[in-house]
């Protein structure tokens, strides 16, 4: 009975994700469908896949920014003032974007290393 509750709890090992984003036992194995913590090692992969979840968080977050600041762009009517507070917030955003993509890339290649 307890594994058919956790099996329904974590809704298989293989799938399921909330708007593309990692689950946090990700880089797990499986047994018998559920993911099962082999030993202590195993907690630096859960460790990389929370990381790698706020990495596409922060990557959103970014992407969200950079819309924002063409908006200000758009808004801001030729003033040189708030063009150029405009222009830092977009390139600001996108240096970010750039980072997060790379890090999150990153994380999941040493993950999928040990798993």
């Amino acid at each position: 009975m307890n594994q058919l509750l956790v099996s329904h709890f974590f809704a298989a090992c293989k799938g399921g994700s909330f708007l593309g984003f990692p689950t946090w036992y990700k880089y797990l194995p499986c047994n018998g469908g559920v993911p099962a913590l082999t030993n202590i090692n195993d907690i630096w992969l859960i460790v990389a896949a929370i990381t790698e979840i706020l990495l596409r968080v922060a990557g959103l977050v970014a992407v969200i920014m950079v819309i924002y600041g063409g908006i200000q762009y758009i808004t801001s009517q030729g003033e040189p003032d708030k063009t150029t507070k405009a222009r830092s917030t977009i390139i600001n955003s996108l240096t970010g974007l750039t980072i997060a993509i790379l890090a999150a890339s990153l994380v999941a290649f040493v993950a999928g290393r040990f798993h």
